[in-house]
Formats: structure tokens, C-alpha cells, sequence
């Protein structure tokens, strides 16, 4: 349904643009039938036909245009289309395949005796010859389609010959570095310690082994899904993660599937469950009582499958129908393999292993109030079941009558998350009061702290020496503490999707903002979060943003044509405006700082001058143009021109120091040099686009500060690295996993050390390193 759904709006997109594209034509038209009709009178009393005087397309008796060329609007046609029939516009994706097709330059003398120029071929053209294609202007131009609409690329001077040009693998290649973020919004039981004084979690495809005093990172990447669940062997070494299936790029589903493997080596010993598993893993337990001999998975199917395998084999002992309703966890009994509890919405389940048969009895709530969820449970020291449950209630189940021994008001609100430490004292986390309560072995409170609200409600928490914890939140953040000293946070991330990203000139620090309304400055050299500002209008979320060349000021878009600017240091708004009422989607600094460009979804560019170190703006000018929403813009190096893009696949140049001007020859701008380069559309970027994809699968491209090489964002949860420029279709590329959603935007740090990728959905941000292939890294840091 989602891919239909991202078809249609689409479709609805390229409907919109043609639709204005002929509304232009026909005022166009009306404003030219004056002085057409002057025209044919002085031609009757002349008795002569001057071509080169007649306006761009002439409506004859039959209602078809004749096209006349000019030069300075061959290109702007053919870029937008309007030779083509509406069905030609509305049919299905059709791959960007660049078409190269040799159309014959007239002379001009032959286009006034003929009184037409040649038509520009559509996606239904033929059979394409082997030459690019000779422009009027002398040069030559190459023509890529996307979902019907051609787009004309012109070949700058310096390439001489198009068909020699080789496209190679770039130089450099990317490592992950650092894993910003946790998932703890909608996951549980995701957060552990190991021995070797490593923190255990997820998030995206990405599980992250974080060592807390060394501030170091390691990182599992076999997953090539979002992960869901974790579960730690007895021996404390060997780890169990469950991913979600996923879909591929043509919406079809993939196979979910459970990793076991080595937290000291990072190497994968066994993957279960592929072809058995439906939709994901949500729940994972390895047994106890017989040395982690066991493994148990509840899938994510309609039945919610419970499945008992013998991992180091890849057998699987037993299958069965868990129940219909949610299941949120799952574990063996610490002392008897053969029992297993299960516990999720309404129920806990109790299971019994024998002779590869798993039978089930439910747990009976009686006198007891039955809860909507049972969120949690943990196994005492005595063997009862300890359930935590959705009106903060912890139940004691009798380990043999499957019955309510004894209920405990625990919290306000509910019950997320139980942990049992070594003396036997018992830790519970609570949803709305934000309280970690430490009880003891018979349920009485010991001790309480409240986390900071900023934080969210606690997801699950991870006994570190039996006085520090580290806890887990709803706010994606892992806090670390004590009960005396409090809190702190030790891993901080987005809640939300994310779009807005933008790097420092001159400083290894970067911003990024979402739809969870938070500004973010994060320091890449330290991994850590410098400071966060929350916008005060909760409708408002932030979707780009850019540096100031003077690195003092950051200017972030926001989702109602409303943008502010914020000063490094005192984190305060130094400025407030408001171009339109729709969502901005590109912010851009001139390479001198004295311009801002401002992209919106009304269509137009809005061009403020930048004074007092970025503190003060005034509106310069409006470039206007486009059929469609702004997806991306570029500054020329001098600061006078601006490329844009847009959402109907339009590539317009604009000369802002000549008063916001669009420029009709775009064979003029062919060898303009670009201070940046973000727009997905354009020659130098054209191999980019992968066969087989359509106008929306890039979502965001930054070339290095080097100019060798340049970072796409897909839509298919990739990072890619090309070479730059990169102007031929299939051109190779390295290609990089981590992220679970799409791919919303990708940034070269100022001085090319590091590439930074941030995921949609995932709320994941991935930090690169770059490297030179066959050089020691260290040689290279």
C-alpha cells in the first residue's frame, strides 16, 4: 500500500506540474495574439514572412502550434516537457535511462523557409543512435529520462569526447565510525552489560556495542533489516538479535531471520529461522538451566509463532501458535528448560516442554483486576514469576499454580520494565511516573529516583555493579547513574523522523532536526550531543538547515515557511521570519555569506542579503519559475548564480546579483563551477541514478569539499559513494547498510573526514570514516 501510495502521489505530482506547464502556454498565448495578428498584417502589406519576428509557437485554424526556434528557449522546452502528450507524462515509471539521441542542426535560413523547428523526441522515442546530441548552440547535449519527462543535461567545454569518459570506483572508501541514537520508542528488553564492560543495544540494522568508560564503539552490521530484539547468552559472550522482514525496492516482502554470534569477535555463528519466520522477531530468550543449549522466538505473525530451537545445530525442536494478540516477551525458566512464560496484551502464558509438544496454560487473573497489558516479568529467587503490568501493578504468580500469590502497587501509570539483581533486590521501571524503584526480595521499596521528563518514560534497565544502572527511555536516550547521584545521558537520539542536516565550514560539528520538533548540535570528534533547543510551536518541525560560511549562526526551515536563526554560542534566535505558509525544504548560505537562499514547497526561492555576521536579514528578491515544490539548490563559486531543482524534475538557473533572474539558456550555465553540490539533478551527477528507478529513489546528494567524490541518500535504506564528477549511467559505486528506513540526507564534514547519513524512520544517524584503501588508518588519522 505504501508503494502504490508513493506511485500516486507521484503521478499527482507530474499531473500538477503539466497541468501549470499548459496553463503557462495558453497565457502565453492570449498575451501574443495582439501582437501575432500586427504581425500578419504588416506580413500582407510587405508581402514578406519573417520568421525570426514570429512569436515562440503560432495557433493556426486547426488548433496546432507550429514550434519556431530560439535559441534561448530550445532548452528550456525540452527540459520541461512540453512536447509531450499527457499520457506520455502519466505512465508508469519508466527507468532513467539516459537516451541519446543525434538531432540534425539546421541552419537558420532552413527553419524560416520551413517555418518549424525539429521535435524533441520523448520517452517513446526510438532506438537511440550512439552520439550525443548536437545543440543549436554549437555544443552538445545528452537527454535522461525520468518517468516520462526529459531532462537535458549539456556537456561542459572540458569534455571533449562524452563516449571515451570512464567512470571508475572513487579513491576512498567509507568505515562506520559512530552510531548515533537508541531505539527505545517502541522496543524492550534491548539494553544490556557485558563483561567486558560493553553496553548492548539496537538501533536500525546497526547493534551497538558501546564501552562505557572507554567511550568507544564496536558495531554487529550483518542485519539487513531493522533489528527488533536482543537476548544474551548465559556465558555472557554470545548474543541472539531478531530483525524485521522488510521489503525490497519493489515493495515485495523479505524473510526475517535470528543472528547468533560472538560479541568478542563480531562473527556471525549461526542464522535460524530464514523461510520460517513471518513479518519479524519480536521476541528472543536464550534458555538457562542447560548452558544456553535452547533458543526461543516469537515471530511477528498473525499467530504469533513460538518456535524452540537448538541454535548450535539449526534445528528446530518445536513449533506453535502463540496467540493472536500482541506477545512482548518471552524467557525460559532459570532453573527448568522445559518451562518457558510468555506475556503480552491481556495474557501470560505459561508453557510446558515435552516430547517435542509445547502446551500451554493460561495464567488466571481471579479476584485481580485483568490488565490490558502485561508489559514485563522477571523470575524471583524463590522461582515465582514477578509480571509488571499496564495499571502498575507487579503480580506474584505461584510457580506451580500458575495463580496470583500476591499484588504490589508499584507505579503510576505502568509498569515498562523489571530487573533482578544479584542479591535478589528487584528494580522496576515506571511509564508515566518516570520512577525507578528498587525493591526487595519480598516486595517492599527500598529505594526511588525520578528521571528527567526530557527523557521520556524508562524502557528497561541494565544492573551495572549492583549501585550504578544504566536505563533506557521512551526518548531514545540511555542514562547512566545511581540512585544518589542521579542521571545523566550517555547516548542521546532523535524520536522522530529526521530530514534536516547540515555540517559546520570549519569545525567537526553538525546539526540536525525532525519531525520531534528537536534542534540538535552534535560534535563529531567527541560523538557526543553539544546542546538541543526544542521549537516552540508544536505543528513545527524542522526539515533543513545551514551553516553560515562564518560558522557563527545556523539558519534552520521549518514545516510552516517559518525559519529561524540560531546563534552557536548562546543557542538564542537571533532572527524570526516567514516565506509563505508551506514546509521549506532547502536552506543555503552564498559562499561569501552575504546571501541566504530559501527553498519552499510554494514553488519559489526566496533570497534574503545577510548582514551583521548573519544576524540580520532583508529580502532581496524572488526567483520564480518552477512548476513545482524545491527540492535542492546550489550557489555558483562567485555567488551570483543559483542551480535548483524540483519536484517535477526541473533543473532552473538563476541570476540572483541581476535581480533574481531565471536564465532561459542553460547552455550558458554548462561550465558554471558550483560551491556546492546537492542538487540530485545535473550532469556531473547523472551515473548516480541507478537503473530501474524513478524521480523520488535519491532523496539527497553532497559532493566532498575535495570535489572527488559524491555521497547519495536513497530511498532503499543505502548510503552510496561515487566518484566526481559522475555524468555516465551504471556508473560503479561503493555501497553501505546500517540504516532501516530511508535515507533522508547525507554531509561531508568541512574537511572530508568523516561522511555523516541520516535515516528517516530509524531516527539513526551514521557516522562515516573515510579511508584510503591499502594505507593503514592510523597512518591515515
Amino acid at each position: 500500500m505504501e508503494v502504490r501510495l508513493h506511485a500516486q502521489e507521484d503521478e499527482i505530482t507530474l499531473l500538477k506540474s503539466s497541468l501549470a506547464d499548459a496553463l503557462r502556454k495558453l497565457r502565453l498565448h492570449d498575451q501574443q495574439i495582439p501582437l501575432l495578428k500586427q504581425q500578419l498584417i504588416a506580413g500582407k502589406r510587405n508581402s514578406l514572412f519573417q520568421c525570426d519576428a514570429l512569436p515562440e509557437s503560432i495557433p493556426f485554424a486547426d488548433e496546432t502550434p507550429i514550434k519556431l526556434c530560439r535559441e534561448e528557449e530550445d532548452a528550456d522546452e525540452v527540459e520541461r516537457g512540453k512536447d509531450q502528450t499527457w499520457s506520455s507524462i502519466v505512465e508508469d515509471t519508466i527507468q532513467p535511462t539516459t537516451i541519446r539521441t543525434l538531432q540534425k542542426q539546421q541552419s537558420k535560413g532552413s527553419e524560416n523557409s520551413q517555418g518549424s523547428c525539429p521535435q524533441t523526441p520523448t520517452s517513446s522515442s526510438p532506438a537511440p543512435p550512439k552520439e550525443p546530441t548536437s545543440s543549436p548552440h554549437g555544443g552538445q547535449s545528452i537527454k535522461m529520462f525520468i518517468r516520462g519527462r526529459p531532462i537535458t543535461m549539456y556537456i561542459p567545454s572540458n569534455i571533449l569526447n562524452y563516449e571515451e569518459l570512464r567512470m571508475d570506483l572513487p579513491s576512498q572508501k567509507l568505515d562506520l565510525d559512530w552510531v548515533y541514537g537508541y531505539r527505545g520508542r517502541d522496543c524492550r528488553a534491548n539494553l544490556y552489560l557485558l563483561p567486558s564492560g560493553e553496553a548492548v543495544y539496537f538501533i536500525a540494522c546497526v547493534v551497538v556495542l558501546y564501552h562505557i568508560s572507554n567511550q568507544t564503539q564496536r558495531h554487529y552490521q550483518k542485519h539487513t533489516d531493522c533489528v527488533r530484539c536482543l537476548a544474551i547468552h548465559p556465558d555472557k559472550v554470545r548474543v541472539a538479535s531478531g530483525q524485521t522482514a522488510g521489503v525490497d525496492k519493489d515493495g515485495k516482502p523479505l524473510q526475517p531471520f535470528v543472528h547468533i554470534w560472538d560479541s568478542k569477535t563480531l562473527v556471525t555463528l549461526q542464522q535460524i529461522g530464514l523461510g520460517t519466520f513471518e513479518r519479524g522477531v519480536g521476541a528472543l530468550a536464550f534458555s538457562s538451566s542447560d548452558a544456553g543449549t535452547f533458543l526461543c522466538v516469537i515471530d511477528d505473525s498473525n499467530e504469533h509463532m513460538l518456535s524452540v530451537w537448538d541454535w548450535n545445530k539449526n534445528i528446530k525442536h518445536v513449533e506453535v501458535k502463540s496467540t493472536n494478540e500482541a506477545v512482548l516477551g518471552v524467557d525460559f525458566s532459570p532453573t527448568d528448560t522445559n518451562n518457558i512464560i510468555s506475556c503480552g496484551k491481556s495474557h501470560v502464558y505459561f508453557w510446558t516442554l515435552s516430547a517435542c509438544t509445547l502446551t500451554k496454560k493460561q495464567g488466571i487473573f481471579g479476584k485481580y483486576k485483568k490488565p490490558k497489558f502485561v508489559l514485563c516479568f522477571v523470575f524471583s529467587l524463590t522461582g515465582d514469576v514477578l509480571t509488571g503490568d499496564s495499571e502498575g501493578n507487579i503480580l506474584t504468580w505461584g510457580k506451580s499454580t500458575f495463580q496470583i500469590m500476591k499484588q504490589t502497587r508499584a507505579h503510576e501509570g505502568s509498569v515498562f520494565t523489571m530487573c533482578i539483581l544479584q542479591g535478589g533486590a528487584i528494580l522496576s521501571g515506571g511509564g508515566k511516573d518516570r520512577k525507578v524503584i528498587r525493591w526487595s526480595a519480598d516486595l517492599a521499596p527500598e529505594r526511588e529516583c525520578e528521571i528527567p521528563e526530557k527523557f521520556g518514560a524508562v524502557r528497561t534497565i541494565a544492573d551495572v555493579d549492583g549501585e550504578e544502572l544504566l536505563v533506557g527511555t521512551t526518548r531514545n536516550a540511555i542514562l547512566r547513574g545511581t540512585f544518589s547521584d542521579g542521571f545523566v545521558a550517555i547516548v542521546q537520539g532523535h524520536v522522530d523522523e529526521m530530514w534536516g542536516l547540515a555540517t559546520h565550514p570549519t569545525q567537526n560539528i553538525f546539526l540536525t532536526c525532525g519531525n520531534d520538533r528537536q534542534v540538535c548540535v552534535w560534535n563529531a570528534e567527541d560523538h557526543k550531543l553539544d546542546w538541543c533547543t526544542t521549537l516552540e510551536v508544536r505543528e513545527e518541525s524542522g526539515l533543513c538547515a545551514d551553516f553560515s560560511p562564518n560558522g557563527g549562526v545556523v539558519s534552520v526551515g521549518l514545516s510552516t515557511g517559518r525559519w529561524v536563526v540560531l546563534d552557536l554560542q548562546t543557542k538564542e534566535v537571533v532572527s524570526d521570519l516567514t516565506d509563505g505558509n508551506e514546509q521549506l525544504s532547502v536552506m543555503r548560505y552564498s559562499p561569501d555569506g552575504s546571501f541566504l537562499a530559501v527553498g519552499s514547497h510554494d514553488n519559489f526561492i526566496y533570497i534574503y542579503n545577510v548582514t551583521e555576521g548573519g544576524r540580520r536579514y532583508t529580502r532581496f528578491g524572488k526567483c520564480t519559475g518552477h512548476s513545482s515544490f524545491i527540492t535542492h539548490l546550489d550557489w555558483s563559486k562567485d555567488g551570483k548564480y543559483i542551480m535548483s531543482n524540483s519536484g517535477d524534475y526541473e533543473i532552473l538557473y538563476w541570476d540572483v546579483a541581476s535581480g533574481c533572474k531565471l536564465l532561459r539558456n542553460r547552455f550558458e550555465s554548462k561550465d558554471r563551477e558550483w560551491a556546492s553540490y546537492t542538487c540530485v539533478l545535473g550532469f556531473h551527477v547523472m551515473g548516480v541514478w541507478l537503473e530501474g528507478s524513478d524521480g523520488t529513489d535519491i532523496n539527497a546528494l553532497c559532493r566532498s569539499h575535495s570535489e572527488s567524490m559524491v555521497a547519495v541518500a536513497d530511498d532503499f535504506c543505502k548510503v552510496h559513494l561515487f566518484q566526481y564528477p559522475c555524468p555516465k549511467p551504471k556508473a560503479p559505486s561503493y555501497k553501505y547498510e546500517g540504516h532501516g528506513s530511508h535515507v533522508t540526507n547525507v554531509r561531508f564534514t568541512h574537511n572530508d573526514s568523516h561522511l555523516l547519513s541520516m535515516g528517516g524512520k530509524d531516527t539513526c544517524i551514521l557516522q562515516w570514516r573515510r579511508h584510503t584503501p591499502g594505507i593503514p588508518r592510523k597512518k591515515q588519522a
